[in-house]
C-alpha cells in the first residue's frame, strides 16, 4: 500500500509539471501607447515566430506568441522597442508597451573665427587658423567612437568596480546583460536596415520593384526578418544585395497580393 500511495504521488506531481513545462501558443493582446495615447501603424513583430502584425487607431494589437518568444515594436516616429515575453506578461489581459519618442541625436558642433572684416584676402587669411574641434584641441578620446545608447546600457550592465564586481553578477543573474545583448544586435540590425533603405530613392523601389509608395518599409521589415539579410548587407556588393531585394519583392508582392 505505501508503494502505491508513492506512485499515485509520482502521477499527480507528473500531470502538475508537465502542463507546466508545455507553453504553446496563445493569442497575445497588448496596446502600444506614447504618452498615455494609443498609437496607430506600429509595426509588431514575433521574431521568435516570423509573424508580424500592425497596431489598430487605437494601438491595439493581436498576436500569436509563447513565454520566452521576442517581440519587436517599431514606428518611424518612435524608438525600438524589443520585449521578451514572460509568464505573467503572457497572462495579463492586455499588454501595455509604451515606446518613447524618437530623438535625432545633433551633430558634433564645429567652433569657427567670426571676426570677418569684409576684406576677403584678409578674412581668408584669419580663416586659415585650425578648426577647433576635439582632435585640434588634443582632448583625450578625440578620435573614440561614441557608443550608442544600447552600447552604453550594456557596458554599464556587465562592469562594476570593487574586488569583486557585483553589477555583472546581477545583471547575469537576473537576465538583464543576456536582454541587453539581444537589444543591442536588434539595433545594428536596424541600422543595416536603415542603411539599405536609403540607398536608392524610393521612386526607385515603386517603379523597378513595383512596391506601394506606403509599403515600402514594410517590406523592409519582411527584407530583415530573412535569415540571411545580415550577411547580405555585410558583403558590401551592392549587385547582390540589388538582387536579393529583386528576389524578396517578388515573395512580398505574392504574400501581399499585390501583383
Amino acid at each position: 500500500m505505501p508503494n502505491n500511495k508513492f506512485y499515485v504521488f509520482l502521477f499527480l506531481l507528473s500531470a502538475w509539471v508537465l502542463p507546466a513545462q508545455t507553453d504553446p501558443n496563445m493569442q497575445l493582446a497588448g496596446m502600444v501607447t506614447n504618452q498615455g495615447a494609443g498609437v496607430a501603424d506600429v509595426h509588431v513583430m514575433n521574431l521568435s515566430a516570423n509573424q508580424a502584425t500592425i497596431t489598430d487607431q487605437d494601438g491595439r494589437f493581436f498576436v500569436s506568441a509563447k513565454t520566452g518568444d521576442t517581440l519587436l515594436f517599431s514606428a518611424v516616429q518612435l524608438q525600438r522597442k524589443s520585449l521578451v515575453l514572460t509568464r505573467e506578461m503572457m497572462m495579463t489581459p492586455l499588454l501595455l508597451v509604451p515606446l518613447e519618442e524618437f530623438v535625432n541625436a545633433l551633430d558634433e558642433v564645429v567652433l569657427r573665427p567670426y571676426n570677418l572684416s569684409g576684406d576677403l584676402a584678409q578674412d581668408l587669411a584669419n580663416g586659415a587658423s585650425p578648426v577647433k574641434v576635439a582632435s585640434t584641441m588634443g582632448l583625450p578620446n578625440a578620435f573614440a567612437k561614441p557608443r550608442t545608447q544600447a552600447e552604453r546600457k550594456l557596458f554599464e550592465a556587465s562592469t562594476g568596480g570593487g574586488v569583486i564586481p557585483l553589477n555583472p553578477i546581477l545583471n547575469g543573474i537576473s537576465g538583464r546583460t543576456k536582454y541587453l545583448k539581444n537589444v543591442l544586435k536588434r539595433d545594428r540590425k536596424y541600422n543595416q536596415t536603415e542603411q539599405v533603405r536609403y540607398s536608392y530613392p524610393d521612386s526607385v523601389y515603386i517603379e523597378e520593384l513595383k512596391l506601394p509608395a506606403d509599403r515600402i518599409d514594410d517590406f523592409f521589415y519582411f527584407c530583415e526578418v530573412d535569415p540571411g539579410f545580415s550577411a547580405m548587407v555585410n558583403t558590401g556588393d551592392a549587385l547582390r544585395i540589388w538582387e536579393f531585394l529583386e528576389r524578396k519583392s517578388k515573395a512580398y508582392r505574392s504574400a501581399n497580393q499585390l501583383d
